[in-house]
C-alpha cells in the first residue's frame, strides 16, 4: 500500500444532491478539462432530492473498482459522507480545504471527497480535487491504522 495512487484510467464517479449540483458541474467541468473521464451519478437540476440516492451509487462505484475515485457534494457533506462510509470498501472525507483533501489521501488512503458547498466555494473545490488526485496515499505507520477501519 506504499504511495498509492488512483487509476485515472477510470472514470471519477461524482454525484450531488440539490445543493451540491452546481458545484458537481463545475467539477465535472474540470476534471473533463483535465482529460478525466467521468461518471455523473446526478442529480441532474436543482430540484430537491434525496442524497443517499446518489452517494449509495457513488460508493458502490468506487468499491467495485469500476471509478478511479468519487467526489459527493452536498449542503454540509455530512449526509453524504455518513452514506458513503456504510460501505465497507469506502473511506470517504469531508474536506473543507485543500490540506485536509491532501492528509485525507495521504493519512487515511480517502477514496471519496465529501465536499460541502455551502461552506466553500467553487475555486476551493476545485482546489481540493485536485489535490486529492494528486496525492497519494503514504502507507508506512498509516497502513495498519487505515487496515483497522474496516468492520469484519
Amino acid at each position: 500500500m506504499e504511495n498509492i495512487a488512483f487509476n485515472l484510467t477510470l472514470p471519477v464517479a461524482i454525484g450531488s444532491d440539490h445543493a451540491g449540483f452546481e458545484y458537481k458541474e463545475e467539477v465535472i467541468s474540470y476534471l473533463e478539462s483535465k482529460g478525466l473521464q467521468v461518471k455523473d451519478y446526478g442529480t441532474h437540476s436543482k430540484d430537491s432530492v434525496d442524497y443517499p440516492d446518489y452517494a449509495h451509487p457513488v460508493s458502490t462505484a468506487v468499491e467495485r473498482g469500476q471509478a478511479a475515485f468519487g467526489v459527493l457534494v452536498c449542503g454540509s457533506a455530512n449526509g453524504v459522507a455518513i452514506t458513503a462510509n456504510k460501505h465497507q470498501g469506502i473511506r470517504a472525507a469531508i474536506c473543507w480545504g485543500e490540506e485536509l483533501a491532501r492528509l485525507a489521501r495521504s493519512h487515511n488512503n480517502a477514496n471519496v471527497l465529501c465536499i460541502p458547498a455551502r461552506f466553500v466555494d467553487i475555486p476551493v473545490a476545485t482546489q481540493m480535487v485536485e489535490m486529492f488526485i494528486g496525492t497519494p496515499f503514504e502507507g508506512g505507520r498509516h497502513q495498519d491504522r487505515v487496515r483497522k477501519m474496516a468492520c469484519l
